[in-house]
């Protein structure tokens, strides 16, 4: 997962490239396009097919693998139906940001720029499900191939379209959209091959009743949205940020850091969020199988490899601050500003690490709800407050934004811990009998034709402590 990550990190960076050789306005317009999507729809998309991660995992560990090819193909018409007005609300995104005071010739470039990334939102409709659905059963290193595969091309295809055909600012988009065509083709060449799909019920739309069972719908619906509102809380915390930059005295230099730091810890997230994805998959499968100490197990573990990654990461950012803006920039003024928050951001990492671990415990467990409370009140509860009272009150400026942020990331670690150590992993068990479709919610057994093993409380799935529950 952390490779995959590492390699589709690498996709932006190309688009950004080529931006650049297109000139200023190009950047900006590009970079304001991006921005936008990202708050509108790409993080949208990305928060509700999160919601398949605990109903699929915890299938997986029951055995209950139709559940699993039902959910991805819910999910993608969930995805596709939820695109229909974000496409609508990028088609006048022009108009929207005049409306914000935008400069007229950025915003025009920026409209050009994701009217060609519109086919990018029926890509990624499926590419995120895809993605969950190969996960939560383990399959990582296919999709480690298919995103270095995918990359490999992108280069090629941005040369193509932007320095050959001279099809500019929309050249880039385009090319980013088939970026993850590509990725989608692949995965699906792959499921296909492979016979991975035959387990999970195949491809067709008429399987388990997909279209009759309400209940399932209303619980993927529930999930997707908690899931969907965690995820962009925190999100849209970093862009809140931005615009925050820009109230400040020298706004050039700041926005500017600011988008080198945001780069940075992008980077860095890679590692607890392909951990997180790790410990999510581990977790619901424990509970799907009934046995709740090892979900309790896998969920310490990942805690305390999280502890390590923030240790690494605060040590690079802390190594690195004298020299690292230099990748990016020459220009003193930001250099400075870089280096003196780099030190605050690896301390944010400190509490980074084990939160978006956490976030993937709750995620497994079908808690996103707990998570999306826990960012809401940490993030805009305190961090917003601090944040702005340190920058604008306390005359701490630039930093004082960053030390919002470190206050905002401690206060969701302590509470995330807390949450973690309550939980009661055998009622947590329990419930996941009942998303995994193996029992109803009354406790009985579920309402196909054909009998599971589940695994008993205190069993192992390959011994004789299985119960037999005919379905």
């Amino acid at each position: 997962m952390i490779m995959t990550g590492l390699i589709l990190y690498v996709r932006p960076m190309i688009s950004m490239l080529f931006l650049g050789r297109l000139g200023e306005l190009a950047l900006a317009g590009g970079s304001l396009a991006i921005g936008f999507a990202n708050i509108t729809g790409y993080s949208v998309l990305s928060g509700l097919a999160m919601g398949m991660e605990p109903v699929c995992g915890q299938a997986v560990g029951a055995g209950n693998l139709p559940l699993v090819g039902a959910t991805m193909q819910r999910t993608v018409l969930l995805l596709l139906a939820v695109s229909v007005p974000v496409a609508f609300l990028w088609s006048h995104m022009e108009p929207l940001l005049l409306l914000c005071g935008q400069d007229p010739a950025i915003s025009a470039a920026a409209q050009r720029y994701v009217l060609f990334c519109l086919p990018d939102l029926l890509f990624q409709s499926f590419l995120h499900p895809l993605r969950v659905y190969l996960r939560t059963q383990s399959v990582n290193l296919p999709i480690t191939v298919c995103a270095a595969l995918t990359v490999a091309a992108h280069l090629p295809i941005n040369y193509l379209l932007v320095s050959v055909l001279g099809l500019g600012i929309e050249g880039v988009a385009l090319a980013s959209a088939l970026a993850n065509l590509n990725l989608v083709l692949l995965l699906l060449a792959y499921i296909l091959v492979s016979g991975t799909h035959r387990s999970t019920g195949g491809f067709t739309l008429c399987h388990n009743n997909m279209f009759k069972d309400v209940t399932g719908w209303m619980r993927l619906v529930k999930l997707a949205i908690e899931s969907c509102a965690s995820v962009c809380l925190e999100w849209w915390w970093y862009e809140i940020m931005i615009l925050l930059c820009g109230l400040l005295p020298n706004p050039k230099a700041t926005v500017a850091s600011m988008g080198v730091l945001i780069q940075t810890t992008s980077l860095l997230y890679i590692f607890p969020s392909s951990l997180s994805f790790g410990v999510s998959t581990r977790v619901s499968n424990e509970l799907g199988a009934n046995r709740p100490w090892a979900a309790r197990a896998a969920a310490g573990a990942g805690l305390a490899l999280s502890a390590a990654q923030g240790l690494a990461s605060f040590a690079f950012a802390v190594s690195v601050r004298g020299a690292w803006a230099r990748l990016f920039t020459s220009d003193a003024a930001i250099l400075a500003l870089t280096a003196s928050v780099l030190p605050i951001l690896g301390l944010c990492e400190l509490g980074n690490c084990p939160q978006t671990t956490g976030c993937g415990v709750l995620r497994g467990s079908a808690r996103p709800k707990d998570g999306a409370r826990i960012n809401l009140g940490a993030f805009y509860g305190i961090g917003t407050p601090v944040a702005v009272a340190l920058a604008f009150w306390a005359g701490r400026g630039f930093e004082g934004l960053w030390l919002g942020l470190l206050a905002a990331q401690a206060a969701c670690v302590a509470v995330m811990i807390v949450v973690i150590a309550r939980t009661d992993w055998a009622k947590q068990a329990e419930l996941a009998q009942v998303l995994a479709g193996v029992v109803d919610v009354n406790g009985g057994v579920g309402k196909d034709d054909d009998a599971v093993k589940v695994a008993a409380p205190h069993g192992e799935e390959d011994s004789s402590l299985l119960i037999t529950v005919q379905r």
